[in-house]
């Protein structure tokens, strides 16, 4: 008979070391993110089958106004054995510990597949008048888990949401990533990657290698010049940019960790500029986190070369997966959107669905207000 599963608040120490035994877990659930949203109340949390530490999670308690009750929130979590046919054994102790800790709602994000699309196919969708959205293409593959976990997650109450509000953090459910291992599980080539690219990519890191662009990978003192472009990145795209404070805590907060966990990097034409990124890794799964470019000098395709800078050093790092990060579903070819997710497809990757976020009401009178207030505030934004 197996040993159940208890689970109680585990030390930082302990859950990096459950983390470091993976071969990855999402950055947002490694405790070093807790002092990243320090907003949030925060707390880690530890599977146990007998003494043995099986799985983690990192709980970030967000306080409903005026009321002492909290949203449980586990972004991209928790790191759980989610391939068990009974995942209520796992579920069921958490959601009893967060309700003792005050959560009128625990919400997570399984970080399950369920569908992929090759970029071809994506290409085609865009293409296409007949598709508005990624659903609308059949999938390259279904997974088995993915339907597995949504399965459960229905039959145990658990609530999929759809909309998006500042208050819920919600993490995208659609990514763009690139497969660094083929599909026996070896690394691939950097002439492989570069292969996998379409026509336009291999030529723009080609003409940016012409032009004399140079990406090198800075550290945390290049914060503010990755700020200032990022903040003229901001204005040019229409969107509220996060101050240089928020960086400056991601990098000591995730560098504590492991030094090579969170990367800056820079690309300059001639002294100037022209493209910054924010890398991460944790394990075998390194993230483009955030972007800037400048207007002018356009191009020489700085955008570019510190993309392919950092998918090489992913490579050498012993990464499976480059990730983009998120797409919106829409493949409307009119849609502002779609320019974002065409320069991800050139990378030859593919899209990715995972199972999104998923609700488990406690109190439903509370929760109900919650959504009330959540539509309020997105009607007043």
């Amino acid at each position: 008979m197996t040993t159940p599963l208890t689970l109680r608040p585990i030390s930082t120490q302990q859950h990096r070391d459950l983390i470091a035994s993976r071969s990855s877990a999402s950055f947002l659930q490694t405790p070093g993110w807790a002092s990243v949203k320090a907003e949030w109340r925060s707390e880690s949390i530890g599977w146990f089958r007998g003494s043995e530490l099986v799985g983690a999670g990192l709980v970030l308690y967000r306080q409903l106004p005026k009321v002492r009750r909290y949203l449980a929130y586990l972004p991209e979590g928790p790191v759980i054995d989610w391939s068990d046919d009974d995942l209520g054994s796992w579920l069921a102790p958490m959601v009893a510990h967060l309700k003792a800790q005050g959560a009128f709602a625990v919400r997570m994000g399984p970080p399950v597949v369920t569908r992929r699309w090759s970029a071809e196919q994506v290409k085609a969708g865009i293409a296409d008048d007949s598709v508005r959205r990624l659903g609308d293409v059949p999938p390259l593959e279904r997974t088995k888990d993915g339907a597995c976990v949504i399965a459960q997650l229905h039959e145990l109450g658990w609530q999929q949401q759809t909309a998006e509000g500042g208050f819920s953090a919600g993490q995208p459910q659609f990514n763009f990533q690139v497969p660094l291992v083929d599909d026996e599980g070896r690394p691939r080539t950097e002439d492989e990657v570069l292969k996998g690219m379409n026509q336009l990519w291999r030529r723009n890191i080609k003409k940016a290698d012409k032009a004399g662009v140079e990406v090198a990978l800075g550290d945390r003192t290049d914060l503010k010049a990755f700020h200032d472009l990022y903040v003229h990145t901001a204005e040019r795209d229409h969107f509220t940019p996060r101050p240089l404070s928020y960086f400056e805590t991601m990098y000591d907060a995730l560098a504590a960790e492991d030094p090579g966990r969170i990367q800056v990097w820079l690309a300059r034409h001639e002294g100037d500029l022209v493209a910054s990124t924010i890398g991460i890794r944790v394990g075998t799964h390194a993230w483009y986190s955030y972007g800037a470019s400048s207007t002018e000098k356009r191009e020489v395709r700085g955008s570019n070369a510190v993309q392919w800078a950092m998918m090489r050093h992913a490579l050498d790092a012993g990464a499976h997966v480059y990730d983009l990060r998120g797409i919106t579903e829409t493949l409307d070819a009119d849609d502002p959107h779609v320019g974002l997710i065409q320069f991800k497809v050139g990378t030859g990757g593919e899209a990715v669905e995972h199972a999104g976020e998923w609700d488990l009401p406690l109190n439903r009178a509370i929760y109900k207000a919650f959504q009330l207030y959540l539509a309020r505030r997105g009607a007043r934004a």
